[in-house]
C-alpha cells in the first residue's frame, strides 16, 4: 500500500508540475483577452459612441458565439488532440483580440459603424476562443483522478482572479499610454494584452502531451499506473454515464448542472465587466481604479485555491458548492444596496470569494458521472449553456442601468441567479463513491 501511495504521489506530482503552471499561464492570457473590454470601456465608449446598453450587448454577445461552437470544438479536440487544437484556439483569439484595437480603422474600411464593428469582433472572438476552457477541463480528466480534481481545477482556474487582480493595474497602465504613436490608450491595451496569446500558441504546440500513453517524460511504471487508475475510474462510471455524445447533450443531469453553472457565471461576468465602472464611480482616478478593482479578485484567488483543496480533503462536494454560492448571492446582492464605497467593496469582495470558490467544486460534479464518449461533449454542453449568462449578466446590468440610472436592480438580478443555482445544487446532490479510488478487487 505504501508503495502504491508513493507511485501515486510521484506520478501526479510530476504531471501537475509539468502542466498546471503552464495551463494557468495560458488561461491567464485567455481570460484577460476575454474581459479586458471592461477596462477599455473607461475611455473606449466615448471614442466609439457606445451607450451603456450597446457596450453591455457587445461585451455579452461574445458568449452567444462561444455557445454555438463549444460542443463541436471539444469533439474536434477529442479527435485531433489538445496540442494541435489548443494551439489553434490561442492563435486565432490572439489575432482577433488584437484587432479590437483597430475598430475605427476597420469600421472605415468596411463602412460599418464603430458599434457594429465592435459587435462583429466580439462575435469572432467568441468563435475563436470557444472550446478552450472545456477543452482544458476535458484534458485534465485525461491526466488526474477524480479525487484530485477540485484542487487541480482550482489551481488552473485561479488564473481567472489572478488575471483580473494583476491585469487591472496593467490595463490601467496601458490606458495611460494615450497618444503614443497616435493611438488611444484603450487601443494599446488590446494590442499589449493580445501578444502573449499569439506567442503561447506556438509553445502549446511544442509543449503539451495529448494523453498519458504519449508521456515519454514519465517513468514506464508511472505511466502504467496512471493509465490503469484512470481506466478503472472510467469503468466505475460507465453504469451512470450517458452512453454516447448525443445522449450526454440531453441528459437531465447535464442540463441541471448547466443551470447551476449559469448562475455562478452570471455573477462572475455580470460583476466582472462592470466592476471597473462601479469602482471609478467612487471618484477614483483610472490608476487607483486599477488597484481597487484588483481587491475582490485577490481574495477570490485565495478562495478558489483553498476551497477546492478543502473539498478534496473532505471528499465532499454538495455543501462546499452550496456554501460558496450562498456567499456569492449574499455578497453581490447586498452590494446593490450599499452606498458607502468601503462597505460596497467589502460586499463585492465577499461575493467574489463565493463565486471563485464555487467554480473548482462545480467541475467535480459532471466529471464524476460522465465517462467514455460522453465526457468531451458533456463538459462542453455544460460550459456553453452556462456561459450564456456571460451574455445575460453584462447586458441586463447595462440595460437596467440605462433604464434606471443605477446598478441596484442589475446586481440583484444576477444575485438571484446564484440563489437558483444554490437550490438546484442541493436538489441534485452527489455520490462520493464515484470519486473514490478503485478498490483492490477492481
Amino acid at each position: 500500500m505504501a508503495e502504491a501511495d508513493a507511485i501515486e504521489a510521484r506520478t501526479l506530482g510530476r504531471v501537475a508540475r509539468r502542466f498546471i503552471p503552464f495551463l494557468v499561464l495560458c488561461y491567464f492570457v485567455a481570460y484577460l483577452d476575454r474581459v479586458n473590454v471592461g477596462f477599455a470601456k473607461l475611455t473606449m465608449d466615448a471614442d466609439l459612441g457606445l451607450s451603456e446598453t450597446a457596450f453591455g450587448f457587445g461585451a455579452g454577445v461574445f458568449f452567444l458565439a462561444y455557445f454555438l461552437f463549444e460542443v463541436p470544438s471539444n469533439i474536434i479536440m477529442d479527435k485531433v488532440g489538445a496540442r494541435v487544437w489548443i494551439a489553434r484556439i490561442m492563435l486565432s483569439w490572439g489575432v482577433i483580440s488584437g484587432m479590437m484595437a483597430f475598430i475605427p480603422q476597420i469600421a472605415a474600411a468596411t463602412t460599418l459603424s464603430a458599434e457594429h464593428t465592435f459587435y462583429l469582433l466580439r462575435v469572432l472572438l467568441g468563435f475563436a476562443e470557444a472550446g478552450f476552457f472545456p477543452g482544458i477541463i476535458f484534458f485534465l480528466t485525461l491526466w488526474f483522478p477524480a479525487s484530485h480534481r477540485a484542487r487541480i481545477v482550482g489551481y488552473f482556474m485561479a488564473a481567472i482572479p489572478l488575471s483580473s487582480a494583476l491585469g487591472s493595474p496593467v490595463s490601467a497602465w496601458a490606458l495611460g499610454l494615450n497618444g503614443l504613436m497616435s493611438l488611444r490608450g484603450w487601443q494599446w491595451l488590446f494590442i499589449i494584452e493580445a501578444l502573449p496569446s499569439i506567442v503561447l500558441a506556438f509553445v502549446v504546440f511544442w509543449y503539451l502531451t495529448d494523453r498519458p500513453a504519449d508521456a515519454t517524460w514519465l517513468d514506464p511504471r508511472e505511466r502504467a499506473w496512471l493509465q490503469r487508475r484512470l481506466a478503472l475510474e472510467d469503468q466505475r462510471r460507465e453504469h451512470v454515464s450517458p452512453k454516447s455524445a448525443l445522449a450526454s447533450l440531453a441528459d437531465p443531469r447535464v442540463l441541471a448542472l448547466s443551470l447551476v453553472y449559469f448562475g455562478a457565471v452570471a455573477c462572475l461576468y455580470g460583476v466582472g465587466f462592470w466592476l471597473p465602472t462601479i469602482v471609478k464611480g467612487f471618484g477614483l482616478t483610472i490608476a487607483m481604479t486599477g488597484w481597487v478593482n484588483a481587491i475582490p479578485y485577490a481574495v477570490g484567488f485565495v478562495g478558489m485555491v483553498w476551497w477546492g483543496l478543502r473539498s478534496d480533503r473532505e471528499g465532499e462536494r454538495t455543501m462546499h458548492l452550496a456554501v460558496a454560492l450562498a456567499l456569492a448571492a449574499i455578497g453581490v446582492g447586498s452590494s446593490a444596496f450599499l452606498a458607502d464605497p468601503t462597505f460596497k467593496m467589502i460586499a463585492l469582495t465577499v461575493g467574489a470569494f463565493g463565486v471563485f470558490a464555487s467554480l473548482p467544486i462545480f467541475w467535480t460534479l459532471p466529471t464524476a458521472f460522465l465517462a467514455g464518449a460522453a465526457v468531451a461533449p458533456g463538459i462542453a454542453a455544460i460550459n456553453s449553456i452556462g456561459n450564456l449568462s456571460g451574455y445575460f449578466g453584462p447586458f441586463v446590468i447595462g440595460w437596467i442601468k440605462d433604464a434606471t440610472g443605477g446598478f441596484v436592480w442589475g446586481l440583484v438580478s444576477i444575485a438571484a441567479c446564484a440563489v437558483v443555482a444554490l437550490g438546484i445544487t442541493l436538489a441534485l446532490g452527489h455520490d462520493p463513491h464515484l470519486e473514490r479510488a478503485p478498490e483492490a478487487a477492481e
